[in-house]
């Protein structure tokens, strides 16, 4: 029987399971074997709070996506062209993704009365024999049953044969985008490699999934994506905290700092710490505290010691952290405080996505407490984002606030090496023993024409400074009451901030024209949703910009003027609106907000269709 070939720009896959399903590994994996083919790609792991959730369950369902093409891609894709479901309640979280005509590729053992019912779906109904599916393509595999013949002889136990399951899923999806096993071969060898049994059981049942499609007369058509023609370079899949991570160590070592990472493990920012831990190479010291405020002030105790002291955490954290981050404003030393942002408020949504921490980033701390904030927009773009926040808390003394969140955290994309030499190099303002003195005294909080201090650590002979959270006497850092000082001391403190504005780049447009009808305006991880909308919305003749930011306090001096050019402004934000509030109050622009609130990152055709209602 002849198999036919049919190529494809896009493809968008769900992987959707129980928890225990192995469908993060699985969409990892495959992931792993398109970027490694060329293709370009973009992902959303999505997965319930609870560590092992209720199986069977709607709530209990992990999920993960992925979008990878041969052309540019910046979302993990609107509509789902193949849903995988692994039981029934997978099914019902996620069909309303599905596109009209895409395929289900279903686990027929998971939809037994058992998990229908689990699922709450109405008696006597499923959803593979009712008309449910019949918009869709529905291939039906007892996964399940296929993988325990595969292994039949094996001697393993119905425990271990179930979890390998998600091996048969991946290999037959192999086979139907015409890619080869050899990536999943190589890391099932690495990681059993001292578990001869399960590897072997692993490497059987991924066969017996790739030449199940290749042998069934049932398949007759595989599919290709060709590689994506993406700049020339040396490139790899980087998850957002992974490339954070990295861009914290290579600021670090470009400023010439060892550094120190203080942190409590929280949901989404705890993978930050397992990166780092594997880099003690490179003078990477990491310290898991016993909560959230010895975690910041051990990174803050860094600092003053000469290192750069990093701190992560999400909204919750960042919270009990507070009262210490005003400790580091105050004291003017580099603190680096990475908050990976999820659904709130308290402990909210812990694995749901969320742009609700820009308001605690800009005031969440007692008194006059300015600090600088830096977002990043991407995956990638974490590591580039990284290095300015590094600088900048290194070269003007000011705690820096690092804004990411969970669905950047967790996605991926390609990422191309930089090289060392292009990178900038970081300027840390120590002081000098020599020169430092004036008539023998030392002033710690004299001040260059950015308003920043020098940076004097212990041992340095004749420098000799008091520190501590009380208000400081301008340029001798005596403690002192003097309301006109205090006064003084909290207008240097933000103007200090403001002129960094000197130090960044001025705000581009990331497509479009610098004036016109529209302006879309956004912010983290927002970008690619507004970038696809433009473009489609600009490919048909409106007059629509993007401009994305960064630099969040201070902003870049020329958007006041940007936006003047623009007869709207409109504001996509995952809250309630946060950043609308800021630019309204600065700029007095009237922009328009977009806001959603659900734990899941905007579509592009949300925002498509709020582009079009207002040109």
């Amino acid at each position: 029987m002849t198999k036919t070939t049919e190529k494809k720009k896009d493809v968008t896959i769900l992987f959707a399971g129980d928890s225990g399903d192995g469908m993060q590994l699985t969409g990892s994996l495959f992931t792993n074997t398109n970027a490694i083919y060329g293709n370009d790609i973009s992902t959303f792991p999505n997965f319930p709070a609870e560590i092992r959730a209720p199986q069977g369950t709607v709530a209990g369902v992990s999920g993960f996506k992925l979008h990878f093409a041969s052309v540019d891609i910046f979302t993990p894709g609107d509509d789902v062209e193949v849903l995988v479901a692994m039981n029934a309640a997978a099914l019902k979280a996620n069909l309303d993704q599905l596109k009209i005509g895409g395929t289900v590729i279903a686990n027929t053992a998971g939809f037994d009365k058992k998990n229908l019912r689990l699922a709450k779906y109405d008696d006597e109904s499923n959803p593979l024999l009712d008309h449910t599916l019949d918009k869709f393509r529905v291939i039906e595999i007892d996964v399940t049953k296929m993988t325990k013949e595969a292994l039949i002889n094996t001697g393993l136990g119905t425990k271990e044969i179930d979890r390998c399951k998600n091996m048969f899923v991946l290999g037959f999806l192999l086979w139907m985008y015409n890619r080869s096993m050899e990536t999943t071969q190589k890391f099932i060898t690495e990681k059993f490699a001292k578990n001869e049994v399960v590897k072997d059981a692993n490497l059987t049942v991924l066969k017996a999934g790739y030449y199940f499609g290749d042998t069934n007369e049932t398949f007759t058509s595989r599919y290709e994506v060709e590689s994506a023609h993406l700049p020339k370079g040396s490139y790899r899949s980087i998850m957002g905290n992974q490339a954070a991570a990295l861009g914290a160590i290579v600021g670090a070592k470009k400023a010439g700092l060892e550094l120190f990472y203080g942190s409590y493990p929280i949901t989404p920012a705890s993978d930050i710490l397992h990166e780092l831990a594997r880099h003690k190479n490179y003078g990477v010291k990491t310290f898991q505290a016993e909560d959230e405020i010895a975690a910041v002030c051990a990174a803050i105790g860094a600092s003053y010691g000469g290192s750069l002291g990093v701190t992560a955490s999400s909204g919750p954290g960042i919270a009990l952290k507070g009262e210490a981050i005003g400790l580091a404003i105050m004291l003017e030393i580099p603190l680096l405080i990475i908050n990976v942002q999820r659904g709130g408020p308290s402990t909210g949504l812990p694995t749901k996505t969320e742009q609700s921490d820009l308001m605690q980033a800009m005031y969440g701390r007692n008194g006059e407490a300015p600090l600088a904030i830096v977002s990043a927009s991407s995956p990638s773009d974490c590591f580039d984002a990284m290095m300015e926040a590094v600088r900048i808390t290194v070269e003007h003394m000011t705690p820096v606030i690092f804004l990411s969140d969970g669905f950047i955290a967790n996605g991926s994309e390609p990422w191309s090496y930089p090289k060392a030499v292009d990178l900038p190099k970081i300027t840390p303002r120590f002081a000098d023993p020599e020169k430092s003195l004036d008539d023998g005294a030392y002033y710690p909080y004299r001040r260059n024409a950015d308003l920043v201090r020098e940076w004097a650590i212990p041992g340095m002979e004749n420098l000799q400074h008091r520190v501590g959270g009380l208000e400081k006497e301008n340029e001798t850092g005596n403690v002192s009451y003097d309301p006109h000082n205090h006064e003084l001391m909290v207008k240097i403190r933000q103007e200090k901030v403001d002129l960094i504005a000197n130090d960044i780049p001025e705000q581009e447009l990331a497509q479009g024209e610098s004036q016109g009808k529209l302006l879309v305006l956004g912010w983290g991880s927002t970008y690619g949703a507004i970038r696809t909308a433009v473009r489609e919305a600009m490919e048909e003749g409106h007059k629509v910009s993007q401009a994305h930011l960064r630099y969040i306090s201070p902003f870049p001096k020329n958007l006041g003027d940007l936006l003047s050019g623009f007869d709207q402004v409109l504001i996509p934000e995952m809250n309630n609106g946060q950043l609308i509030h800021l630019i309204n109050a600065k700029y007095g622009s009237g922009a328009i907000g977009l806001n959603k609130i659900q734990g899941m990152p905007f579509a592009s055709r949300e925002i498509k269709e709020r582009i079009l209602e207002l040109v």
